[in-house]
């Protein structure tokens, strides 16, 4: 196997973060794609490794092109690949969804072992101008994590070019998703017509750019997030609420922070920085205003976050 060129760079890739995995086995997220295709082949070589391959059911002939995949793997030296098929709901939209499936489909299927995934530093200059474009906060902009166990992102330094090469060297054929060119699709309009006019009038460079950028927010929203936790202990009553006087006395983005995990502790979930905001209001700008709503991680639920005697607290509504 040609370990020369691009292929030699996803080595040491991949070496360099498998110091920061666990495990003496690996999973590699297959999609049959270039970037997961070149993963996966540089993790076997690497430590005894399964596939697993997603069958979303969302084109026609997707079965066949997750069992053309799994052959690929086995044929790489992978130990073992499974074909996972999986269910699409509409939460969120059809993007957000399939990633929703097949995040809950991959944990089953890991088995207790951690799980790496293909994303490039292409993907990850797309995530952040996405949390740009839609205003969600340093949270969303700080992208994705190079290591969130059980998840782990081995190529989230290198760009997209290099698996292509990768596969190229290696002589593999990868398969090439017609939804990463389909102008219905937000992040495929990202890449294919706002990143280059970006290259283009910024004179290149963007997406190394913007992968700095998420680094050093996840940096300055970890230290916060020690602190909030901190915070969040010295502001609990004991009985699940927040004690509104010691809220008050946090910095403002300290607080939104608390009460963030305070909701998220709580059942909360798709919280939105709208409502994160208006539970804060509960605290700096009290007026004897109603509860704020947010989502439940429990179906036919909602909570309800309202101030009552100095403290916040969560009850739950049926909906």
């Amino acid at each position: 196997m040609d370990r020369s060129g691009a292929v030699a760079a996803l080595r040491r890739a991949v070496a360099t973060a498998g110091v920061h995995i666990d495990g003496d086995h690996w999973c590699v997220g297959l999609s049959g794609g270039p970037d997961s295709l070149a993963l996966t082949a540089v993790a076997a070589a690497q430590r005894p490794t399964t596939a697993l391959i997603v069958d979303h059911g969302l084109q026609a002939g997707s079965r066949a092109v997750a069992e053309a995949a799994r052959a690929q793997a086995l044929q790489l030296g992978c130990v073992a690949a499974q074909v996972l098929s999986v269910q699409i709901g509409t939460a969120g939209g059809p993007e957000a969804a399939a990633r929703t499936a097949r995040y809950a489909v991959l944990d089953t299927a890991r088995a207790g072992a951690p799980v790496l995934l293909g994303h490039t530093l292409d993907d990850q200059a797309e995530t952040v101008l996405l949390g740009l474009g839609r205003g969600s906060g340093p949270r969303s902009i700080a992208g994705m994590r190079p290591h969130d166990p059980p998840w782990h992102r081995p190529l989230l330094e290198v760009r997209r070019a290099l698996t292509h090469a990768a596969c190229d060297e290696l002589g593999l054929t990868p398969w090439h998703d017609p939804h990463n060119t389909d102008a219905r699709f937000t992040r495929s309009r990202l890449r294919h017509e706002v990143m280059p006019v970006l290259e283009d009038v910024l004179g290149g460079g963007v997406a190394e750019a913007l992968g700095r950028t998420a680094r050093a927010l996840r940096e300055d929203s970890d230290a916060l997030d020690e602190l909030s936790r901190q915070a969040l202990d010295d502001a609990a009553t004991g009985d699940g609420g927040l004690d509104t006087a010691r809220l008050a006395a946090l910095p403002d983005a300290l607080r939104r922070r608390v009460i963030r995990g305070w909701l998220m502790s709580g059942g909360a979930s798709g919280l939105t920085d709208t409502q994160i905001r208006a539970a804060n209001r509960l605290v700096t700008a009290w007026r004897g205003q109603g509860g704020v709503a947010v989502g439940s991680a429990l179906r036919r639920q909602r909570l309800i976050a309202g101030r009552h005697g100095g403290v916040l607290r969560l009850h739950v509504e049926p909906v």
